[in-house]
């Protein structure tokens, strides 16, 4: 029986089996990959803390989510994968509230990371957060 999200290891099992799904993935996977290369072990952490102060309130995540996605050469299909794989993660893990939040959280994540990146590269400035 799934449960929903309420703990740190909750979000650890999210994030391990999301990002598992990720660098697998014949889209996200270069790119994920070519990026974090050999520090996968300190991105996770850093989504441990993201998704624990997002979705427990637990305020462990101290940065700008935004500024290392700025640079990426991701378009709306990216999005929409990276969407695809966290809602197929959620719906073998998960279910309730919190899950149902975590789905809502990464569509507005990816919807407002989609038109900083446009405007990004349509003004040619840096966005300042």
């Amino acid at each position: 029986m799934k449960r929903d999200i309420q703990e740190f290891e909750d979000v650890k099992l999210l994030v391990d089996s999301f990002y598992a799904k990720i660098r697998k993935d014949e889209l996200l996977g270069p790119i994920f990959n070519d990026i974090i290369q050999d520090r996968w072990p300190v991105h996770l952490e850093k989504m441990y803390t993201f998704w624990q102060t997002v979705l427990l309130g637990e305020h462990t995540y101290y940065g700008n989510p935004f500024m290392p996605h700025a640079d990426l050469p991701v378009e709306k299909q990216h999005f929409d994968r990276w969407l695809d794989l966290f809602y197929q993660t959620l719906l073998q893990h998960f279910e309730g509230e919190k899950a149902d939040e975590a789905k809502w959280r990464a569509s507005k994540m990816a919807e407002m990371f989609q038109i900083k990146i446009a405007n990004f590269r349509s003004s040619g400035s840096r966005p300042l957060i």
